[in-house]
C-alpha cells in the first residue's frame, strides 16, 4: 500500500483551528463562505501535490532545499518565521485538544494541554520506533474518527441544498466576513503541511532510480493527495454546514458554546461524538505539527534537538494561553489568521523550486500549473494585505 503520506499531511487541514474557523463561519454567516472552503481546498490539493512531487523527484525536503540556497543570515531568519508559524499551529492544536478533554471529562484546560502534549509525544516516539507506516496507520485511524465526529450531525439535520449552492457564489458581507475568510484560508492552506509533505514522501519512497518507477510513484502520489485532501475538504465543509444548520442565530462564538448548542439541537450523543472528533483532531494534528517542526529545524538549521525538549518548548505558548484565562476559541481563530501570513513564505519558494528545470528536470511544472500556483500566491498575499489594512485602519 503506497498511499499514506498525504493522509498525514491532510491532518493539518482538519485541526482544531479549522473547527473554530469553520464553526464561526457557519454560525455567523450561514452558507455565505462555503466558496472560501472550496477554493481553499482546491488550492491546498494543488500545493500539497507540488510539495510531494518536490520530495519525490529530488529526494529532499523543501526546508533542506531552501537551506542549501540561503545564506546563513537569511536561512536563520527564514527558520525563525517558520518556527513562529509552527508555534501558532501548535497553539491551535493543543488548545483544541484541551477543550475536547474539558468537554468530555471536565479536565481543567491547562491539565488538558499537558495531556495532549504528552500523548502526542508518545505518538511521535512510536513513529521513531516502529517506522513511518505505523505512524501513518495511526493517523489515518484518527482521521476516520475526526470525519465521523464532525459529519455525523449532518445526517440528523441535513443542510439546505439551495443554500449550499448559493454559498458557492464568491462574495463577502462586511469586514468581519473578510477576516474570517482569511482565518479559514489560514486553517486550510497550512504552511507547516507544505514543508512536511516533501519530507513525508522522501522518507516513504526515497529518490526513484528509474524513470518508469518515477512515473508510477507520481501517479500514486496524485491519487494519495486527491483522496486525502478530498476527505479533508468534505470534513471542513461539513463543519461549516453543521454550524449553518444548527448554530445560526444561536449567538455562540466558542467551541464550548457550539458543543452545547449541538447537544440542544442534535442530542447529547451527537455532542459527545463531536467532542471525540475534536480530541482526535488535536492529538493527530499536534503530532504532525511536531513532525513538521523537526523537519523545518533539520532542513534550515541542519541540527536536531531531543524530541522531549522540542515538545516542551512548543507547548509553552499554548499552556500560557490556557493558564492566563484567554478565550481559547478566539485564540484558535487568531492563530489561523497568523498562519495565513506564513503561507507566502512557504508557497513562493515551492513555486520557484518546482518551476526550476535545474531542480526538477523534466518534471518541472508546466504552464497551466505555473499559472494556477501563481494565482494562488497572489490571492493569499492580496488577502493578507487587505487584512493588514483593515486591522491598522482608523476605526477598524
Amino acid at each position: 500500500m503506497l498511499l499514506g503520506p498525504a493522509f498525514v499531511a491532510s491532518i493539518a487541514y482538519v485541526d482544531p483551528g479549522n473547527v473554530a474557523a469553520n464553526l464561526s463561519g457557519g454560525a455567523r454567516y450561514g452558507y455565505l463562505l462555503v466558496w472560501v472552503l472550496v477554493v481553499s481546498n482546491l488550492m491546498a490539493a494543488l500545493i500539497q501535490y507540488q510539495s510531494a512531487k518536490l520530495g519525490l523527484i529530488t529526494g529532499r525536503s523543501l526546508p533542506e532545499l531552501l537551506g542549501d540556497r540561503l545564506g546563513t543570515g537569511s536561512r536563520r531568519a527564514f527558520w525563525v518565521q517558520a518556527e513562529l508559524i509552527a508555534a501558532a499551529t501548535d497553539l491551535a492544536e493543543v488548545v483544541g485538544g484541551a477543550i475536547a478533554l474539558q468537554l468530555l471529562f471536565s479536565v481543567p484546560l491547562v491539565l488538558g494541554g499537558l495531556i495532549v502534549g504528552g500523548v502526542s509525544m508518545l505518538l511521535l516516539a512510536a513513529q521513531s520506533r516502529f517506522g513511518q507506516r505505523s505512524f501513518e496507520r495511526v493517523i489515518v485511524g484518527l482521521l476516520a474518527i475526526i470525519a465521523i465526529g464532525f459529519l455525523v450531525g449532518l445526517f440528523v439535520h441535513a443542510p439546505d441544498g439551495v443554500g449550499v449552492l448559493g454559498g458557492l457564489i464568491p462574495r463577502f458581507q462586511g469586514t468581519g466576513s473578510i477576516v474570517l475568510a482569511a482565518s479559514m484560508l489560514g486553517a486550510t492552506v497550512m504552511p507547516h503541511a507544505i514543508y512536511v509533505h516533501s519530507a513525508l514522501v522522501r522518507d516513504r519512497h526515497g529518490k526513484p532510480a528509474e524513470a518508469a518507477n518515477t512515473r508510477l510513484l507520481l501517479r500514486i502520489t496524485r491519487w494519495d493527495v486527491v483522496i486525502a485532501l478530498g476527505l479533508a475538504g468534505i470534513i471542513n465543509i461539513g463543519m461549516l454546514l453543521l454550524a449553518a444548520v444548527n448554530l445560526r442565530g444561536v449567538g455562540t462564538n466558542t467551541i464550548q458554546g457550539a458543543h452545547a448548542a449541538i447537544a440542544d439541537a442534535l442530542g447529547p450523543v451527537v455532542a459527545v461524538i463531536f467532542a471525540i472528533g475534536l480530541l482526535a483532531s488535536g492529538l493527530a494534528s499536534t503530532s504532525v505539527g511536531s513532525y513538521a517542526g523537526a523537519t523545518i529545524m533539520s532542513g534550515l538549521l541542519r541540527r536536531r534537538i531531543p524530541l522531549f525538549v522540542r515538545r516542551v518548548v512548543t507547548l509553552i505558548p499554548a499552556l500560557l494561553v490556557l493558564g492566563l484565562g484567554a478565550d481559547p476559541t478566539a485564540a484558535l481563530v487568531i492563530s489561523q489568521v497568523l498562519l495565513s501570513f506564513g503561507i507566502p513564505f512557504a508557497l513562493i519558494p515551492l513555486l520557484r523550486l518546482t518551476n526550476s528545470t535545474e531542480v526538477m528536470g523534466d518534471h518541472r511544472n508546466g504552464v497551466p500549473v505555473r499559472i494556477a500556483l501563481t494565482v494562488s500566491v497572489v490571492l493569499v498575499v492580496a488577502l493578507n494585505v487587505v487584512i493588514l489594512a483593515l486591522t491598522v485602519a482608523p476605526g477598524a
